[in-house]
C-alpha cells in the first residue's frame, strides 16, 4: 500500500535537490571562473612584458625599427614558444610562395635547388620544362653562385635560396651560373610562369616501374594515378615509390595516393587531445596487383610516412632505406591572418589502420640501405641507374615479383 508524501516533506526534498544543484553549479562555475581568470592573468602578464620591452627599446634604440619585420618576428616567436615543434608561422610573402608550390604553379626562373653542403652554393637538382632556366640551358648539377650581387652562400638554407629565385612575372634577375664542368656564366633571366610536377616516373632496367614522389601537393593525386597507370600499361611487374626527402605536408594527398594502391579498408585515423578518434579515410576496392617497395630515409615524414606505412600494412609493401623522421601528427589547415600571413599548428596524433602511431619513433625499414659517407656526399650526383639505394629498392621489388 503506497503512502502519500506530505507537502512539507516534498518541499524539503525539492529544496535539498535545488541546494545540491546550486552547489554543483557553483563549484563548476568557480572552476571555470578560476581557469578563465588564470588564463586572463597569464595573458595580461605576457602583454605587459611585451609592452615593457617595447617601451625600453623604443626609448633607447639607436637603429630604426622595421615594424613589419618586428611584427613577423614576434609572431614567429610565439609559435616557437607553444611547445608544438611542428607549429609554424609564415610571413605574407612566404605563405604566398607556399601556396604557389602547393598548386604547382610558380613564377621564377624554373629550377629546384638545394644548399650544397660542400660548397655552400645553390646546387641545381631539377630544371623544369618550358621555363627561363631550361631555355637558357641551365643543367642539373650546375650551381647558382650569386643572385644579383648576393652570394648564395650568404642566403643560408634551401628555402631562402628558392625564395630569392622567385619573382613577379616579367621582372629580370641576374644570376651567376657555374656549369657542371665549372664554366662560369652571367645570365639575365626574365621571371615567368612554369609548372612544377610533384613526381616523376620511368621504367628501370628490367620491368620495374619507378616513381619519385618529391612532395605531396594538391596535384599529386592526379599525377600519381597517371604515373601508376602508365607504368602498368608498360607491363611493370613491380613498383618502387621513392619517398626520400618527402616531408609529406599535404596529408590528404598522401591518403588519396595510398587509396589508389590499397584494397578496401581503413587507412588512417586521427586522435585529438581529448582522446577522441576520427577515421581519416577508407580505401575503396581498387588496388594495385603488383609487388610494391617504398624507399625511405630520415627525411621521409608526415604524409610520406603514412603512405609508406599504409602500403606496408595493407598492401604488403616492403620498406627499404633508413628509419624515417617520426612525424606522426595531423596539422591544422592554414589559418590566414589579416595581413596575408598564416600559421599551422598540430591538432592531433596520426594513427594507422590498427590504431598505432609512429610519432617520435619513425618507421624501421624491412631492408636497411644506409649510404656511406662517400655515397652521401655524392647523393645528388647519382642517377636512377647509379643510385645504390634505388638499386637495392629495385632488387627488392624484382625479388618480390619473382624475378631476382
Amino acid at each position: 500500500m503506497s503512502k502519500k508524501i506530505s507537502l512539507g516533506v516534498a518541499a524539503t526534498i525539492a529544496l535539498i535537490a535545488m541546494a545540491v544543484t546550486f552547489s554543483l553549479t557553483m563549484v563548476i562555475s568557480m572552476n571555470m571562473f578560476n581557469s578563465t581568470v588564470s588564463s586572463v592573468k597569464n595573458r595580461e602578464r605576457q602583454y605587459n612584458k611585451l609592452a615593457e620591452i617595447d617601451r625600453f627599446v623604443r626609448g633607447n634604440e639607436y637603429f630604426t625599427i622595421n615594424e613589419d619585420t618586428l611584427s613577423d618576428t614576434i609572431a614567429a616567436g610565439y609559435m616557437l614558444g607553444i611547445s608544438d615543434k611542428y607549429a609554424k608561422y609564415y610571413t605574407a610573402k612566404a605563405y604566398s610562395e607556399l601556396q604557389a608550390v602547393e598548386s604547382g604553379k610558380l613564377t621564377g626562373i624554373g629550377v629546384a635547388v638545394v644548399n650544397d653542403a660542400s660548397s655552400g652554393y645553390a646546387r641545381i637538382i631539377r630544371v623544369y620544362d618550358n621555363s627561363p632556366a631550361s631555355e637558357a640551358g641551365l643543367q642539373v648539377s650546375g650551381f647558382i653562385t650569386a643572385i644579383g650581387q648576393v652570394s648564395t652562400k650568404t642566403l643560408g638554407d634551401t628555402a631562402s635560396i628558392t625564395s630569392a629565385l622567385l619573382g613577379e612575372e616579367g621582372t629580370t634577375t641576374t644570376i651567376t651560373y657555374l656549369t657542371p664542368d665549372r664554366q662560369e656564366q652571367t645570365l639575365d633571366l626574365v621571371h615567368s610562369n612554369y609548372r612544377t610536377p610533384s613526381l616523376s616516373y620511368e621504367m628501370t632496367a628490367g620491368s620495374c616501374g619507378y616513381i619519385r614522389i618529391d612532395a605531396f601537393t594538391a596535384t599529386t593525386g592526379t599525377e600519381f594515378k597517371t604515373a601508376v597507370d602508365s607504368l602498368l600499361k608498360q607491363e611493370a611487374s613491380c613498383l618502387v615509390f621513392d619517398l626520400r626527402d618527402n616531408s609529406g605536408d599535404n596529408l590528404n594527398a598522401a591518403l588519396v595516393a595510398a587509396d589508389y594502391c590499397l584494397p578496401a579498408g581503413l587507412i588512417a585515423q586521427q586522435e585529438d587531445k581529448d582522446g577522441n578518434i576520427t577515421d581519416l579515410r577508407m580505401s575503396d576496392e581498387t588496388a594495385i596487383g603488383v609487388p610494391m617497395v617504398c624507399l625511405v630515409n630520415g627525411s621521409t615524414a608526415g604524409g610520406a610516412e603514412l603512405f609508406a606505412n599504409a602500403l606496408r600494412k595493407m598492401g604488403g609493401a616492403t620498406l627499404v632505406g633508413t628509419t624515417t623522421a617520426g612525424k606522426g601528427v595531423v596539422m591544422s589547415e592554414a589559418q590566414s591572418f589579416s595581413d596575408g600571413s598564416a600559421a599551422y599548428i598540430t591538432i592531433g596524433l596520426l594513427l594507422d589502420n590498427e590504431g598505432q602511431t609512429w610519432n617520435d619513433v619513425g618507421l624501421t625499414p624491412d631492408q636497411d640501405a644506409a649510404l656511406s659517407a662517400d655515397e652521401q656526399s655524392a647523393y645528388y650526383d647519382f642517377t636512377i641507374e647509379t643510385d645504390p639505394q634505388i638499386s637495392k629498392a629495385v632488387n627488392a621489388a624484382m625479388s618480390l615479383a619473382g624475378q631476382s
